[in-house]
């Protein structure tokens, strides 16, 4: 016979484990759908990223996790959008995906008002609306005024978050030097944001926004070769940096190295 302590202590892992496990369940679930969305995004796989928002839908209503479900929800439209400014979609589904990102985003601000990344998101769909709709100058303004308080809040919250620099680098690349901008200050910020990164330590939660580093490597590859005094030794460097962290990033290997390479054949 099994002796009562024994089993007493069986009775109560039993109950442990009946209790944990479906918080557990969801949020690994949760996690291997964001990671799927993730590599999609990389991949430039728009219709994988759609599938991911789709299948976090059943998650939403988890108050533990709803915070951070909404954000990767609005993560997936916003990088369908990106995506799509590569790949020559129909302009009004990529206005589309911004508008269902900042619907998400703005949730997720509302479930956890110290989660900054979703400012972050929120901060770079806008500047995408006010991108597509420069042609029309009280829309565009009207969005800019959005994003200015958004921009101060979050530098207030998190200035060293490496995802909020690498959102402030197109503003810096876009603004005239007289207001603070200009495409070396554009570098420098993302050069800061690498800096950033490499002191950070990452939670190891899975639900936890972490992206950042490759994304600036990316973007400084892109200003060298674009800067008006191009640089193309430095852009294949930081190119080939962000492929050694993700060798599948269909934008970086296949649109932006290729143009880097003739870029460099042409100075030779």
């Amino acid at each position: 016979m099994i002796n009562a302590k024994l089993l007493t202590a069986l009775i109560f892992v039993s109950l442990s484990f009946a209790t944990a496990s479906p918080a557990n369940d969801a949020r690994e679930q949760a996690a291997r759908i964001v990671a799927q969305i993730q590599r999609a995004d990389y991949e430039g796989d728009r219709a994988a990223m759609q599938r991911g928002y789709d299948e976090l839908k059943p998650f939403m209503e988890d108050q533990k996790l709803a915070s951070r479900i909404r954000y990767w929800r609005g993560f997936a439209q916003w990088r369908r959008a990106i995506n799509g400014f590569n790949d020559a979609v129909d302009p009004n589904e990529l206005e589309q995906n911004l508008k269902s990102a900042l619907d998400e985003f703005k949730i997720a601000m509302e479930k956890d008002p110290t989660f900054v990344d979703p400012k972050v998101g929120t901060i770079s769909c806008l500047g995408f609306l006010a991108f597509m709709n420069r042609k029309d100058q009280a829309r565009a303004k009207e969005l800019v005024g959005q994003i200015l308080p958004l921009v101060k809040e979050a530098d207030e919250m998190a200035a060293d978050n490496p995802r909020l620099i690498w959102v402030h680098g197109p503003i810096l690349w876009n603004s005239p030097p007289e207001r603070g901008g200009g495409q070396d200050k554009a570098i420098q910020n993302y050069q800061r944001g690498l800096e950033a990164s490499s002191k950070i330590k990452t939670s190891g939660d899975p639900l936890e926004p972490s992206w950042g580093k490759p994304e600036l490597m990316m973007s400084l590859a892109y200003c060298y070769l674009n800067a008006n005094s191009p640089d193309v030794n430095a852009a294949e460097r930081y190119a080939r940096n962000a492929l050694e962290i993700v060798p599948n990033w269909h934008y970086v290997r296949d649109i932006l190295l290729p143009q880097i390479v003739a870029a460099k054949a042409k100075l030779q």
